[in-house]
């Protein structure tokens, strides 16, 4: 499975059209946006449209700066291929996204390891692709030079709890593109420019 992952646009013309342009060269099984898609909800409506126009279905957490998280799950109701995943999954066969979004400035959840709790008893054998705006503890996604690790801790305890094939997170600019790992699980702040990430199960 073919992802196209990205974080972090802020209604930025040039990152939308680097992704535009990305999706429709590699036409990725799905989009994956961890968070702040827009600025202050700056055109947030027309950016949704535009990427919905792809017909490639597009998962979709909020970050901070994005509109209110029901402003941005009535959006995705109105759409064809937006699928809102904030503290919920979507099931694919093998496969089981899950996605958090908000915040990231955190660096403990409790509300999240109570979600996370609840959606361990749905994972079953699949492979899970956990999206959250936060990124992960301790690792170079969350990694500010000069002010060291700021990520979230409650996440990086989840990663080692249910070990996901992928994590997708955004937030910390300064981290945006950098790729580590924990286990077997491939961890990526991928920023507004996107990566393309090819999913073998």
């Amino acid at each position: 499975m073919k992802l196209l992952v990205f974080s972090d646009v802020h209604s930025q013309r040039k990152y939308i059209d680097i992704l535009i342009e990305k999706a429709k060269k590699e036409n990725p099984d799905f989009l994956v946006c961890a968070g702040d898609l827009a600025d202050w909800g700056k055109n947030f409506i027309e950016i949704v449209k535009e990427f919905d126009s792809l017909k490639i279905p597009m998962i979709l957490i909020p970050g901070n700066h994005d509109e209110d998280e029901e402003d941005v799950k009535k959006i995705s109701k109105e759409t064809k291929n937006i699928i809102y995943l904030h503290s919920s999954s979507y099931e694919l066969n093998d496969l089981i996204f899950f996605g958090y979004g908000g915040g990231g400035f955190s660096k403990v959840d409790e509300k999240f390891e109570r979600i996370v709790e609840k959606f361990k008893k749905t994972i079953n054998d699949r492979k899970v692709v956990l999206v959250t705006h936060a990124p992960v503890y301790g690792t170079k996604t969350d990694y500010i030079p000069g002010n060291a690790h700021v990520g979230n801790k409650s996440i990086l305890k989840v990663v080692k709890d249910i070990n996901p094939l992928l994590v997708v997170c955004g937030h910390i600019h300064e981290s945006a593109g950098n790729i580590d790992q924990i286990g077997n699980t491939i961890l990526i702040n991928p920023g507004p420019i996107g990566k393309i990430i090819n999913l073998e199960f």
